[in-house]
């Protein structure tokens, strides 16, 4: 499984070499998450309503080594956007990865770009 976290590195919206369309904006829940896959990669894409936002992150909660993080419990942990693994409540801030309980796992984000009502994530590989 720890081969397994090696697939997910966070990239930044200005190193984004590929940008890869995963479909409409109307083909995700609001407020809540949604899986698509690219390459090996199971990745949770979120909108949040409220502030007109989207987020992208890897599927897999590093706690457990399970893929379920676009089923998680989302919201805002004084003012930063997060998700909550459904499984053992771990947060994680959908910006950065950084683990909001303070252990050392994190998980990798991806930026997201909307253009004509279409949803793109950014990846360098």
């Amino acid at each position: 499984m720890e081969e397994l976290l090696k697939n997910y590195q966070s990239v930044a919206d200005q190193h984004a070499i590929h940008w890869i369309k995963v479909g409409q904006t109307g083909d995700f829940p609001e407020n809540a998450g949604a899986c698509v896959k690219y390459n090996f990669k199971q990745i949770a894409v979120y909108y949040f309503t409220r502030t007109n936002s989207w987020y992208a992150c890897q599927n897999l909660c590093p706690h457990k080594m399970e893929m379920v993080l676009s089923r998680g419990m989302t919201g805002d942990s004084q003012g930063i956007p997060k998700v909550a693994c459904p499984l053992h409540k771990k947060t994680f801030s959908l910006e950065d990865g950084s683990n909001l309980n303070g252990e050392e796992y994190s998980i990798a984000t991806y930026p997201v770009r909307i253009q004509e009502g279409n949803v793109y994530i950014g990846f360098v590989d």
